[in-house]
């Protein structure tokens, strides 16, 4: 039975990986996961510098998920480079890391500082705000999806996917211009901007008003995208929003994923990554389904 999948080159052992930002570097999990039994791990977003991400109160639960407004709190890619990714090469996975940025300037820089790391693949978050285009995400509008994409492509020493923001009008329209520009492969989906009010109070519950939607109520929207997306363009597609469980991640599958990632369940259930990933070879033993592939895209139309 093969599990394998191969995305821009990169072989991963099987199609399950983290969600960037759930999951840390895989330090906190590596008690509670086997890192080896991942086909990759994706870390949380990287900068150039250190960023204090926003004030609190920035996560709050709600139906069916969670919303949260972090605002990419991370240490820098000096950090990175110095703990986590030592740590990582411990383990029999892949390496992605998640870059993020205030400018162009700012991600080419942490593009440029991985370059000679020994990291498998660069996954970029353009649903940060662009301070140069009135905090509009770079993800929002297809011509600035394609600028960075184009520069960053020019700079990268490791494949490229680009993590596409749903919050746009057609997610077709910024797939192909990732792909247009260059992109080795595009994940999706990101948050869905959310907000929650406290009717006792009656004020917002996050310091910043509005915040990312994950969880369960997002996953019909994901694996729409997902099957639009992947329709839409030649390269790979990694799936993921709301995914909990292996009948989860196979939707995905079904719907032109090439692979998932399993985000906010890490925090539900910490164990949920390699669940995720058995439960898709159980079901491969039950249907006998002798390759992976045949699952991938194969919905019936």
């Amino acid at each position: 039975m093969n599990t394998k999948v191969t995305i821009a080159g990169v072989e991963f052992k099987n199609p399950v990986m983290t969600a960037s930002g759930t999951f840390g570097s895989g330090m906190e999990y590596s008690s509670f996961v086997d890192l080896n039994r991942l086909g990759a791990v994706v870390t949380k977003g990287v900068a150039n510098v250190p960023w204090p991400g926003n004030p609190v109160p920035r996560v709050a639960e709600v139906y069916g998920g969670m919303l949260n407004a972090i605002g990419l709190q991370n240490p820098g890619v000096d950090v990175l480079i110095e703990r986590d990714i030592p740590f990582l090469k411990k383990f029999d996975t892949k390496i992605i890391v998640n870059v993020c940025g205030k400018s162009v300037e700012d991600y080419l820089e942490v593009v440029e500082r991985l370059g000679e790391e020994p990291v498998d693949m660069l996954e970029i978050n353009v649903s940060c705000p662009n301070v140069k285009e009135g905090a509009i995400a770079f993800g929002q509008k297809a011509d600035c999806l394609y600028d960075i994409t184009s520069r960053i492509k020019a700079k990268a020493k490791q494949p490229v996917i680009m993590k596409l923001s749903p919050n746009v009008t057609d997610i077709t329209e910024m797939a192909k211009a990732a792909e247009a520009a260059g992109a080795d492969a595009i994940s999706l989906i990101n948050t869905l901007t959310g907000m929650k009010i406290d009717i006792h109070k009656r004020a917002f519950v996050l310091a910043n008003r509005t915040g990312g939607l994950s969880g369960p109520a997002i996953k019909p929207v994901a694996v729409r995208m997902v099957y639009q997306a992947s329709h839409a363009v030649k390269i790979p597609v990694i799936g993921m929003g709301g995914i909990g469980s292996a009948q989860d991640a196979i939707e995905f599958l079904l719907a032109g994923a090439s692979a998932v990632a399993v985000g906010a369940m890490n925090f539900v259930n910490p164990y949920a990554t390699v669940e995720v990933a058995e439960g898709i070879e159980d079901y491969m033993k039950k249907y006998n389904i002798e390759d992976i592939h045949e699952l991938i895209g194969g919905v019936r139309e």
